[in-house]
């Protein structure tokens, strides 16, 4: 079964026990003052870290640097958001580890040693040195 689509029907089931097992613990009225208030607290984080970072790739860009990292510390951010403003507690966990630093750096690292180029890849070409030589002697027809 496609991810993408497991991850479609879980995600909500899983949501909304985890609102049950809360909402029994806590009430149902502080349930959905946390779920806003985590939703609104997100997202203001969220404008915060996405700032820098623009403002962090704008510093690179004026260096004449390519500011990878920072497009795609952007890209989470925004994803982060969208996490954070759905409703949910399991989505809230992701969005909040997306948009701290340190956990973003961390994933970064995971992400980075999973999609490493390989460099066994077979080349077309063969590697070596050459000399001219301008002698007539050596030139067999």
């Amino acid at each position: 079964m496609n991810t993408i689509l497991l991850s479609i029907i879980l995600i909500p089931i899983i949501e909304i026990y985890i609102f049950i097992k809360i909402g029994s613990q806590i009430g149902a009225i502080y349930t959905i003052f946390l779920i806003f208030f985590t939703a609104i607290v997100g997202v203001y984080y969220a404008k915060h870290e996405g700032l820098n970072t623009l403002k962090s790739g704008f510093i690179l860009l004026s260096k004449n640097e390519t500011p990878a990292y920072e497009v795609l510390s952007g890209a989470f951010i925004a994803l982060a958001a969208v996490l954070l403003i759905i409703p949910g507690f399991l989505t809230d966990i992701l969005g909040f580890l997306f948009i701290f630093p340190l956990s973003r750096k961390f994933i970064f690292k995971r992400l980075k040693k999973k999609f490493k180029p390989n460099n066994n890849i077979r080349k077309n070409f063969i590697d070596g040195e050459f000399e001219d030589i301008e002698d007539d002697n050596d030139r067999k027809i």
